[in-house]
């Protein structure tokens, strides 16, 4: 079973930056897609970002296009989401996921592993 455990949450101003981290255990995690996804209260849980296995290519929602950055290390099973400019807009918990897929896709069921969720919390 793959853990999956997110650090980097907090409390910022608007236009602040975070970055948040995802440490995996597992041998699969160079061969599969990661991403981000983010629940709001009262809101349904949203993809945020997603990677491919090899960093190649990469997804955003649009909301956070030109914001935020999905990167990985595979060599150290991380994945990271650089998050600049934030808005109270952003404010949610974030949760790191792993796909069934080395490609990427925006759909929540493609990805069966999930973390326990990060709190990002952004004040105008």
């Amino acid at each position: 079973q793959v853990q999956l455990v997110e650090s980097g949450g907090g409390s910022v101003q608007a236009g602040d930056s975070l970055r948040l981290s995802c440490a995996a255990s597992g041998r699969t995690f160079s061969s599969l897609a990661m991403g981000w996804f983010r629940q709001a209260p009262g809101k349904e849980r949203e993809f945020v970002a997603a990677i491919s296995w090899s960093g190649a290519t990469t997804r955003y929602a649009d909301s956070v296009k030109g914001r935020f950055t999905i990167s990985r290390e595979n060599a150290k099973n991380m994945v990271y989401l650089q998050m600049n400019s934030l808005k109270p807009e952003d404010t949610a918990v974030y949760y790191c996921v792993q796909g069934a897929w080395p490609y990427i896709s925006t759909n929540r069921s493609e990805y069966n592993s999930w973390g326990q969720g990060t709190q990002v919390t952004v004040s105008s």
